[in-house]
């Protein structure tokens, strides 16, 4: 859109086919720099008024006005890059290896408040597409997203490790957030229920002080990282909240995992839907969903981040 300026009458020159380019090209040259487009704006077509560009609308003249108009819809406090100085750690749930090595991955590890496995191979859909692969798709465009943003972001394994095939395990997976000093730390996973349970749920922290793990200090701001989440996901997915956990809410306040129990900064899973049902499937196997899954979960992050 041309922008005139408050108050700005733009003048009305007679259309004629010599005159009009002759007095658009004299204006540009006599104010120059960012007065430019100022001059362009008054004295563009009628046309462009309605929205539409210069060059869109037929016009002939575009490269008079080497400096375009101002985003005055932009919010000039914004950073260019909203998330500079941020570090997030995307932990994409499993590992495509870890059904190579059952016992391994089979192993105990302390989680604060009993031992669990150190990992599982997660689940899949009725066709075969696992969660492992899924999440690291996912995991991988959303790096994408947040690295535009700005942010610095690691990950917990990206399927190449070089010292393991598998895991890494839960509690690995959240020192690796926690020696990161990470500003905000996602896991994504796909749940394994019934057919006919569908949706996706955000697991929170819940308070625990026991052994290694106190999660008191990151369970409010695990929280807000979580529905800010939440809300990401909805707005780009159009998805619903589980129907089978949370109560309707998309949220679920857990334990019993080690990745949040034994984390220092704020936290949250997101189960992005459940691979064994049918239509949840459908979702969770096209590129185009998982695009907009992985830029929900940026925008819930950007949200929490930036406090807005």
């Amino acid at each position: 859109m041309s922008y005139a300026g408050p108050g700005f009458e733009p003048p009305q020159p007679p259309r004629h086919s010599v005159r009009r380019p002759l007095a658009v090209a004299l204006a540009v040259l006599v104010l120059g720099g960012t007065g430019g487009w100022f001059v362009w704006g008054a004295v563009a077509d009628d046309g462009d008024r309605d929205g539409e560009s210069l060059a869109g609308s037929g016009g002939v003249y575009p490269s008079l006005s080497p400096i375009g108009p101002p985003d005055f819809a932009a919010d000039p406090s914004r950073p260019a890059t909203p998330l500079a100085g941020k570090v997030v750690v995307v932990d994409p749930g499993h590992n495509p290896g870890n059904f190579k090595h059952p016992a391994e991955i089979a192993r105990k590890v302390n989680i604060g408040t009993n031992s669990k496995e150190c990992d599982t191979t997660g689940t899949a859909t009725n066709s075969g597409y696992t969660e492992a692969e899924f999440t690291l798709d996912v995991a991988r465009r959303l790096r994408t997203v947040l690295e535009r943003e700005g942010a610095t972001v690691k990950f917990t394994q990206d399927g190449d490790r070089s010292d393991h095939v598998f895991g890494p395990c839960v509690d690995e997976r959240a020192r690796i957030g926690n020696s990161a000093h990470a500003d905000a730390v996602v896991s994504i996973h796909a749940d394994g229920s019934a057919q006919g349970n569908r949706g996706f749920h955000v697991i929170l922290p819940g308070a625990v002080r026991e052994g290694a793990a106190d999660t008191r200090p990151i369970v409010a701001s695990s929280r807000l990282l979580g529905e800010r989440v939440k809300a990401g996901f909805v707005r780009e997915t159009g998805s619903a909240p589980s129907n089978y956990i949370g109560g309707g809410t998309g949220l679920d306040t857990r334990t019993d995992l080690g990745g949040l129990n034994l984390s220092t900064v704020p936290k949250v899973f997101i189960e992005c839907g459940n691979m064994r049902d049918s239509k949840d499937a459908a979702l969770l196997t096209s590129g185009t969903w998982r695009q907009e899954a992985a830029q929900g979960i940026s925008e819930g992050i950007v949200s929490f981040l930036r406090g807005s």
